[in-house]
């Protein structure tokens, strides 16, 4: 029976410049859960004004450059609000739309004073698929974060 031979250091020095050339995403276990609390805050408050709320949250990685876009299906005669958040400690500012069936943005945004979250109100005219699109604004820092979302219709 053979013994597995150690990583040569080669392999280390390989692993330690990769380490170092990669960008820096590690984010803190904590920062899910800050962003998910944010974001079902935001829900309960809407759940005041007589909008059913969904139990799940959907988390998303948003990176600076590129933010997020996610597919819902959406019915007419219902109005819907998304409830987006970011860890509030993060400094990242948000902001988002819908996108209709031809993809133009929509929707009524209320957001958050300290940029770290919105809500976004939209009635679709037809029933279909909608792109609920999430970026970082020039306000605030710029880096990699959880952002969860939380929805609700009435």
């Amino acid at each position: 029976m053979r013994t597995p031979a150690a990583p040569s250091p080669f392999v280390f020095l390989a692993l330690s410049i990769l380490m170092l050339l990669a960008p820096a995403t590690f984010l803190r276990a904590d920062d899910n859960e800050d962003a998910e609390k944010a974001a079902s805050a935001l829900a309960y408050d809407q759940e005041a004004e007589g909008y059913n709320i969904r139990a799940e949250v959907k988390t998303y990685l948003l990176e600076p450059k590129l933010g997020k876009a996610t597919r819902m299906q959406l019915f007419k005669g219902n109005e819907y609000c998304f409830c987006i958040a970011t860890p509030k400690k993060s400094g990242v500012y948000i902001t988002g739309a819908v996108l209709d069936l031809e993809g133009k943005p929509s929707g009524d945004i209320l957001p958050v004073l300290d940029g770290w979250g919105f809500v976004l109100f939209y009635k679709p005219k037809k029933t279909g698929m909608y792109m609920i699109a999430i970026h970082q604004t020039e306000q605030g820092k710029r880096k990699t974060v959880p952002c969860a979302m939380v929805t609700g219709y009435k």
